[in-house]
Parts: structure tokens; C-alpha cells; sequence
């Protein structure tokens, strides 16, 4: 075993240029696979969870996951208002433990505002068991025009407890789309690893009066006046998001609301999402289908690396086999460089790997507010680099065979 893996590491250092290539080759295609497959599993995994802080979203008739993407994971438009009389009924529905208003449709700087209540500071859970926590400031005052930042709204704002500014109109940022009104930041929440981070909280009552919002619970257009009470019959809001006591109320909750044509009753959340993931399902094999087709290009790699260096080689076969080593031992020894070379690459896959899944974690940070962890355990982690491994010793049989046919007279 100590000549093979001397044999190896001299032919290796012997052909250092090639050797490097290959290498790089296999650990671009073992650190793909890897980002693919983790990528893949940990987006499923944060989209799909149930442990969202909600049960349910009940919200304007319309699509389930249109509704679901614009209240939990803050990246739909709504698809539309309810009236406040049917967030005061579910509120006091003996199946509901929690219930609360979201009303959005305003930014800054393209994070998004929504106005709620106090109490999901106080008893909303983000996940089991995890209430909201603030690294600076407190929650707002409903009877005024404060705000509480997510941590990353508040690092890419740059807003600090103290500060002020004003919303802008709409979802998507419009510098020429400003409101009037001016807030000020009472508090910054620490990071949640969740969508909440991406967004600014307020008062609902600041969204009812924001101007150029206009009220239709009633039926009849309703612009709220300065230090005038709005009365309920003209209020509305985009969501509720209900915390249920037991699966068998959401069951009989959607099957009352959505035989109805008022609104919309999202439930089971996870389940949503599933479907948006199922409906996505090609181009993750897309991306799979890549994957597999570079980790092909790199095992023929490093078939033709040593396929190209046999020529040369076959006189140092020759005196091999004349000093007394046998077929077997030459075999083995190119089967052994092939995995060795694969193993490299499957090595240095995981500098890729992490590069990859860095870039991507930032970017889906941006974007959605879930965080990837790059140091979470997944089964490709090891099944990957294993796999270039053996298509590694593979590769090498074709060159080990022609190692092992050599005439040692004729070469001599």
C-alpha cells in the first residue's frame, strides 16, 4: 500500500498542470451539486415550515397563495381589504387563541409598512416559544405616528431609535410618491432569521389615516379626518393572521368562509406553499439535470487527464512490472490517482459549495428575508463528495486497463 500511494503522489506532482485542472474541474461539479441540492432542501424547508408564527390568514377573496406570499413572507400584492366587522367576529371566535390585523400598501426605501396592533409585540410568537425582542427602543404607541423597524430594515435604512421619516405611497419605492406624514422610529427589533426582519411596523390606525387612502368598509368612499374618531363601519384592513386553538377549528372555519364569496381563509399555511414549490418543481430538475451533466464533464476529465498520460508512462509500467510488480499492482495504482484526483475535487467542493451558498444567502436575504445556513447539515454533504469519489475510481479503470495490457518487451 506505501509503493501505491507513492506511485500516486509522484505521478500527480509529475503532472501538476493537468492534475490542478482536473482537480478544479471535479470540485466545481462536487460544490454544485452540493449548492443544488442544499439550496434546494433549506428554501423548501423555510418556505414549507409550519412554525411561521400563524395558523392561518384570512384575508380578501382570492388566491390562498397570493395571500399567504403577501402576509407571512411579505413578496405578494394584496388582493385586496375586508371589512373590520369580520376581523372583530374571528377575533372573538372561541376557535381563534390569537388574531391580528395586518393593513399595508406603503414603503420606504422598499421596505414594506404594516400597520397592525400592540399586541403582536406582546403575545405574537414568530416561532413556538419565541416572542419578538427588542435590541433598542420599545413598541409603539397606536395613538401615534411611531414605528418599530426589523433589524434588516433598520440596517439598510440606517435608521436609528429617534429617527424620523416619511412613508412613500405603494408597495414598490417611487421617490415622487411621498407622504406628508412623518414617523418616528420608537424601537428596532433583534434579527429573527424571518421575513419580519425585512419589515417596518406602525400603527393600523397611521395606514387608515395615511393621505391619499381612501376607506370603502361601508360601502361608500371615507377619508379620515384629523382627530376624528373613524367610525368601525368604514374600516378595513388587508389580513388577519389567526393562531388557531386546534386543527379542527381551522377545518370548520374554512369550510364556513371559503364556501362564502367575502373572503378568503388560507389554511394550512404550509400546505400553500407546498403547492407553489410542486408547481415549481421542473426547474429545480432543471438545475438538478445541470448539475449531474457538469459532474459528467468533470469525471471525463479526469478520464482523459490520465487516458492522455498513458503513452508516456507505459515505459515506467514496463521496468515496474520488470522489478517484480504485478498487473494488479499497477491497475490499482491508476485506479488510485483517478480517486485521488476526484477526492481532491471533492475536498476543495466544499470551498465552492460555501461560496455558492454565501452568495445565495445574501441574496435570498435581500429578497424574502430567510436566512440559509451554510453550516446546516444535509445528506448531499457527504453523499456528493463520496459519489465524485467513486465516479473518480471509475474513470480511472479504462487507463488501469491499458496499464494492465502492457507488453513489458515491447517497452523496454
Amino acid at each position: 500500500m506505501t509503493g501505491l500511494v507513492l506511485l500516486v503522489r509522484r505521478s500527480l506532482a509529475q503532472h501538476k498542470l493537468s492534475t490542478a485542472v482536473t482537480v478544479v474541474a471535479a470540485a466545481l461539479a462536487c460544490g454544485l451539486v452540493m449548492s443544488v441540492f442544499a439550496i434546494t432542501n433549506q428554501t423548501r424547508e423555510a418556505f414549507t415550515s409550519a412554525d411561521v408564527g400563524y395558523d392561518a390568514v384570512l384575508g380578501a377573496r382570492g388566491s390562498d397563495l397570493q395571500l399567504v406570499l403577501n402576509t407571512v413572507y411579505h413578496l405578494e400584492t394584496s388582493p385586496g381589504q375586508i371589512p373590520w366587522s369580520l376581523y372583530q367576529t374571528v377575533r372573538k371566535d372561541p376557535r381563534v387563541s390569537l388574531a391580528i390585523p395586518y393593513g399595508v400598501g406603503d414603503n420606504f426605501q422598499g421596505f414594506r409598512l404594516v400597520g397592525t396592533s400592540e399586541e403582536i409585540f406582546s403575545r405574537f410568537e414568530y416561532r413556538s416559544g419565541r416572542k419578538f425582542a427588542f435590541a433598542l427602543g420599545g413598541a409603539f404607541d397606536g395613538r401615534k405616528r411611531e414605528a418599530v423597524l426589523g433589524s434588516f430594515a433598520a440596517d439598510r435604512t440606517r435608521l436609528e431609535v429617534g429617527d424620523t421619516f416619511s412613508p412613500y405611497h405603494g408597495l414598490d419605492y417611487d421617490p415622487n410618491a411621498k407622504h406628508p406624514e412623518v414617523y418616528v422610529v420608537s424601537g428596532i427589533l433583534e434579527p429573527t432569521n424571518s421575513p419580519n426582519d425585512r419589515v417596518i411596523w406602525i400603527p393600523l390606525e397611521g395606514i387608515w389615516r395615511m393621505k391619499g387612502h381612501v376607506l370603502r368598509g361601508a360601502g361608500e368612499e371615507y377619508v379620515a379626518q384629523p382627530r376624528v374618531p373613524i367610525p368601525d363601519k368604514h374600516k378595513q384592513i388587508s389580513a388577519v393572521m389567526i393562531k388557531l386553538r386546534s386543527p379542527i377549528g381551522g377545518m370548520q372555519l374554512s369550510q364556513s368562509i371559503n364556501r362564502g364569496n367575502l373572503a378568503t381563509f388560507a389554511w394550512p399555511l404550509d400546505r400553500t406553499m407546498l403547492m407553489l414549490f410542486d408547481k415549481l418543481f421542473w426547474f429545480v430538475i432543471i438545475l438538478q439535470m445541470v448539475a449531474y451533466l457538469v459532474v459528467a464533464v468533470a469525471t471525463g476529465a479526469i478520464l482523459a487527464s490520465i487516458y492522455n498520460t498513458m503513452n508516456e508512462r507505459r515505459r515506467e509500467f514496463a521496468i515496474l512490472r520488470s522489478l517484480g510488480a504485478r498487473r494488479g499492482t499497477v491497475f490499482s495504482a491508476i485506479v488510485l490517482e483517478s480517486a485521488t484526483i476526484a477526492a481532491l475535487g471533492g475536498a476543495l467542493g466544499f470551498g465552492v459549495y460555501a461560496t455558492i451558498l454565501g452568495a445565495a444567502s445574501v441574496v435570498i436575504r435581500n429578497k424574502t428575508g430567510v436566512v440559509l445556513d451554510v453550516t446546516a447539515s444535509d445528506p448531499v454533504l457527504w453523499a456528493a463528495p463520496l459519489g465524485m469519489v467513486l465516479l473518480g475510481a471509475i474513470a480511472g479503470l479504462l487507463p488501469a486497463r491499458n496499464a494492465y495490457s502492457t507488453d513489458v518487451a515491447s517497452n523496454l
